[in-house]
């Protein structure tokens, strides 16, 4: 049976490189993408920054006022999307025409599998190419991760950013899984990582080495799947999907907010990405949905229970509850309908209110 090959590739902080090859001034500054910091004042959330940019403590969903603080001599930039989308049909056309079966994730990401070159250092060979082209045509860099697994791909792709290439190794898949933080593990956030820590389990070796049976009492019929991610166990194919079912974009704040300016400046900021989108793959739409994550707050008052409809009461006597709600994570998405004409797009636009 012919080993599996599995290319990842990941755009290298994509809006702000796009941005920086635009505007070769700003190249080798701190570039920050996202809503306007106003000196400190400003709502809404970086979407993106350059490493320079990095280094000062500036991280994806974090409030655009922290960043100014942080580095208020960094480029701030809004987001240009549909400039953004035309640099990804570039990069997606360069993937693509490598001939190997093809399969878009996002804006800056793909997978290959690149099964029949038959051996890692050929598929290394290619991967190197792949970069090579994308920077002498477009000017910008990616890093790429190998190995037997869409999962581990994933994973290697992000271990030596900017411009790298890691190499998995199916002998070594259990080496290189082992130290890594649980939240290396797509799909693990803040709250199932807070889970696995309170169960001692802090690595994915930890993860992968924990008795599956207790495993199950925390996460029930996931266990079995979590379990075998760790072990770098994923028999996910790669393929094209000619029918698009949604289309949408999310954040996750680096703290939680109740601020109605961040969050509503945000809902606008991911229906603009989503939009473009829509408008890059030709698509129209039927349903909306916008999914808050909430986190619930409790503080403890006076005599009697008020009850949460939906929500048990946890007040105990001569107390009662009261909960306080502050945004996690925003998703903005469309439930694709089917092609459309550019032109109808302005009707499916979100817009502040």
């Amino acid at each position: 049976m012919r080993q599996r090959i599995i290319l990842h590739l990941d755009m290298d902080s994509f809006y702000a490189s796009v941005e920086m090859h635009a505007h070769p001034e700003f190249r080798h500054k701190p570039v920050v993408i996202g809503a306007d910091p106003k000196q400190g004042r400003g709502r809404g959330v970086v979407l993106t920054c350059s490493y320079e940019a990095r280094s000062f403590g500036i991280r994806s969903a974090m409030p655009v006022s922290q960043a100014f603080v942080l580095c208020p001599h960094a480029v701030f930039l809004p987001p240009d999307f549909a400039r953004y989308s035309k640099v990804s049909a570039g990069v997606m056309t360069i993937i693509r025409s490598s001939g190997y079966r093809f399969q878009q994730v996002s804006i800056d990401e793909a997978f290959l599998d690149i099964s029949p070159l038959g051996s890692f250092p050929a598929a290394a060979s290619v991967a190197e190419q792949i970069q090579a082209t994308i920077a002498e045509k477009l000017g910008i860099t990616c890093s790429v991760g190998i190995a037997q697994s869409r999962l581990v791909a994933k994973i290697a792709s992000d271990f030596k950013k900017p411009a790298g290439m890691t190499v998995v190794e199916p002998e070594g898949t259990r080496e290189f899984l082992a130290p890594l933080p649980v939240r290396k593990i797509p799909g693990i956030g803040r709250k199932a990582e807070l889970a696995l820590f309170e169960m001692g389990i802090r690595t994915i070796g930890d993860l992968a080495s924990y008795d599956i049976r207790k495993l199950g009492t925390a996460f029930g019929k996931g266990a079995a799947a979590l379990h075998d991610t760790a072990c770098g166990i994923d028999g996910s194919e790669v393929e094209e999907r000619p029918h698009m079912r949604s289309l949408s974009r999310e954040i996750t704040f680096e703290t939680d907010t109740d601020d109605p300016g961040v969050i509503s400046m945000t809902l606008d900021t991911l229906a603009e990405e989503v939009c473009t989108a829509l408008v890059r793959e030709n698509l129209s739409c039927r349903t909306l949905t916008v999914k808050v994550t909430i986190s619930i707050r409790v503080l403890l008052f006076r005599r009697g229970p008020v009850t949460v409809p939906g929500r048990p009461s946890v007040s105990g006597p001569g107390n009662r509850s009261l909960r306080h709600g502050t945004c996690q994570e925003v998703v903005f998405s469309f439930q694709v309908l089917s092609i459309y004409s550019p032109a109808t797009v302005s009707k499916y636009r979100y817009k502040n209110p």
